[in-house]
């Protein structure tokens, strides 16, 4: 992997010809895929260094200062109460925009941008003593054999903790 600011920016290109509704980058934790949908997507970095911000919760790693804007950084393996690791050459950053405001989110590893049609993306299930996860599921898309976890980037970070993040960039 080149040692560079981004990381497969075409990946974020989108065909002009297609909507951007039904594509999804595709970002692991783990053995599990996520989707985001790439219309919430501006950037795919490679780690760097994150300054720590105090009394901010676990899974909120920081602050990164990208092309002089500073990002609040969320270590979405924590998010989701999952079993932290020690982050590697594949470990990226993808920043999204979240009610107004652009915030990172660490994953393993960013794959691929998607195209998953509306129809062949199913509710969430319902979740016995998983309802903590459920809430950020906006639903399941399935590409042959693989099921992929999409998630829904809006309660993913709800707009009050936005501020907060905002806040603690300042």
């Amino acid at each position: 992997m080149a040692k560079d600011d981004t990381i497969d920016e075409d990946m974020l290109i989108e065909d002009d010809e297609e909507s951007t509704e039904d594509k999804y980058l595709m970002c692991k934790l783990g053995q599990e895929v996520y989707g985001i949908n790439i219309s919430h997507v501006t950037d795919i970095i490679e780690l760097q260094k994150i300054t720590e911000v105090p009394d901010m919760p676990e899974y909120v790693k920081g602050v990164i200062n990208l092309r002089g804007q500073v990002i609040p950084i969320i270590d979405l393996r924590l998010r989701f109460r999952m079993e932290g690791r020690e982050y590697d050459d594949r470990t990226v950053i993808t920043v999204v925009n979240i009610h107004g405001a652009s915030i990172g989110f660490i994953v393993d590893t960013a794959t691929e941008v998607q195209a998953i049609p509306e129809k062949a993306i199913d509710p969430a299930p319902s979740f016995h003593g998983g309802a903590d996860r459920k809430k950020y599921i906006a639903g399941l898309g399935k590409i042959g054999e693989q099921v992929i976890i999409i998630l829904d980037m809006e309660r993913l970070v709800q707009a009050e903790e936005v501020e907060s993040l905002q806040e603690a960039a300042k």
